[in-house]
């Protein structure tokens, strides 16, 4: 992946199954106001975070137990002046089983230090990343309401 590219690697006992059927479960992770599915290539799903935060993404590519893609179709990020920055974006969570370990690499495709989101939004997907997601994969329930202390102040 493009070390420009806002990237993210965690290491976790659980098998890749385990990972990957957690990535899925969005709803149980990113934000409690989610809407449609995340099943399917093709499927298409919605986050909100109130007035903040609204993305659509389509899945592109789903390989069981190996890699999710998704596409950012469209995106209002209140906080911004681009407020469509991510549309066209792209993330990647690559899963790969090493050393009794598995391994979940998370690339977002486009968002670059130079994005003006780039500062707040690494800041949420990491707080997303390592407090709600490892936290369902490795004692199997999410905390969907975690939320970066900026972006609740410009809730």
């Amino acid at each position: 992946m493009d070390t420009n590219n806002f990237n993210y690697v965690m290491e976790v006992d659980q098998t890749p199954s385990q990972v990957f059927n957690a990535v899925n479960n969005v709803k149980a992770w990113w934000l409690e106001d989610f809407r449609g599915s995340s099943a399917r290539v093709g499927d298409e799903f919605e986050v909100r975070y109130g007035d903040v935060h609204y993305s659509r993404h389509r899945l592109t590519e789903l390989v069981p137990d190996k890699r999710v893609v998704w596409l950012v179709t469209d995106s209002s990020l209140n906080f911004l002046q681009n407020k469509s920055e991510w549309n066209g974006t792209t993330q990647v969570f690559g899963i790969t089983e090493t050393g009794g370990k598995t391994r979940l690499e998370f690339t977002h495709i486009g968002l670059v230090p130079a994005s003006e989101c780039y500062n707040d939004c690494r800041k949420g997907w990491t707080q997303f990343l390592e407090q709600s997601l490892q936290k369902l994969i490795t004692e199997g329930t999410g905390d969907a309401a975690v939320m970066v202390p900026e972006m609740e102040a410009k809730k």
